[in-house]
């Protein structure tokens, strides 16, 4: 395959270009279930010097589950080690009461810290028409230059919900809202999404959080992944070989996707206890912690994620094993 380009083989279906990536970083903790911090920021340096940017408190920073005071917190660890006027996301969650007013704090807050809202949907928003969720949203960003809106399948969260095809439409219309995060896990949905932003607002961002389906890259969306925390430097190869027009891009891809199958199997939510073990058998954690509140998986996990890291090139740590230096038999 000497000289072939990743245009050849994809022919029309490709959009070569300067991907925008978004790692969505997990939140790691120690085995007293106390916030890793030293873990995290080293965690957030490295996915910054690999290329990507960093978004926290979303839904694999457990967001849902840490305190207002936490989440600020976690924004400030993050400012502090990034370079300065480094973009930055956050998760901006309604806590209670009025959601606009909820909204309102916490996009202030995010954005007083230099960094981009992410909004994050509440129950409150479940049975609204389009036109009251479009009008709720338009209100919450009243005071903010920019934001994204994110919209999570029910089977991440219970407070997700995928929005109907007149209330994306409703959202596009909104001035300070410049993108969204569209995690339905279904590849048609979000195809829908990108040929209505290609004629309303072709400048607008449609960023997958299809980590079941990462290669919708080629069909014009960019990403805030969660499983770009598993291996921030080989999503950062792949998106390289994408802007290039190098077939490289393909047998990357392949072995981050077939990463994502594993760690995003049912149940789904469990993905971050994925994420924890796949970093510590990489020797990027010193443990698998994660939120005490946050499913596991088992430990015999274990052998189907050394497989995925020798796939991508990956040396696994002997530490990661414990006793056992030699690790699991594949």
């Amino acid at each position: 395959m000497s000289g072939l380009r990743l245009s050849d083989v994809l022919q029309r279906r490709a959009r070569l270009r300067r991907v925008h990536g978004i790692s969505a970083t997990l939140l790691p903790y120690r085995a007293d279930a106390q916030i890793d911090w030293e873990s995290f920021e080293r965690h957030v340096e490295r996915t910054a010097r690999a290329g990507l940017d960093v978004a926290v408190n979303m839904d694999t920073g457990f967001g849902d589950l840490i305190s207002p005071e936490e989440r600020l917190a976690v924004l400030d660890a993050a400012r502090g080690v990034l370079e300065p006027g480094r973009d930055l996301y956050a998760a901006a969650f309604a806590e209670g009461g009025d959601p606009v007013a909820g909204y309102r704090s916490a996009l202030q807050d995010i954005a007083s810290r230099g960094s981009t809202p992410v909004i994050i949907q509440c129950s409150a928003m479940h049975g609204l028409d389009p036109a009251t969720k479009a009008d709720l949203y338009r209100r919450s960003v009243d005071g903010v230059e920019r934001a994204l809106a994110f919209e999570l399948s029910p089977v991440f969260a219970p407070h997700g919900e995928i929005w109907d095809d007149e209330t994306f439409l409703r959202i596009l219309d909104i001035p300070a809202i410049v993108g969204a995060k569209h995690s339905s896990l279904d590849r048609a949905t979000e195809l829908r999404r990108l040929a209505t932003r290609d004629v309303h607002r072709p400048d607008w961002r449609v960023y997958t959080g299809n980590d079941l389906a990462i290669d919708l890259v080629l069909d014009g969306s960019d990403y805030l992944l969660g499983l770009s925390t598993f291996a921030p430097e080989k999503f950062a190869e792949r998106d390289r070989a994408l802007a290039d027009d190098d077939v490289a891009f393909l047998s990357v891809n392949d072995a981050l996707q077939h990463l994502g199958n594993v760690g995003f199997r049912s149940p789904i939510p469990a993905y971050k206890h994925s994420a924890a073990q796949f970093l510590h058998l990489t020797g990027a954690l010193p443990g698998d912690g994660i939120h005490p509140r946050a499913p596991r998986r088992p430990d015999s996990d274990r052998i189907f994620l050394v497989g995925c890291a020798e796939r991508l090139g990956l040396a696994v740590a002997e530490s990661a094993f414990g006793a056992d230096p030699a690790g699991p038999t594949l």
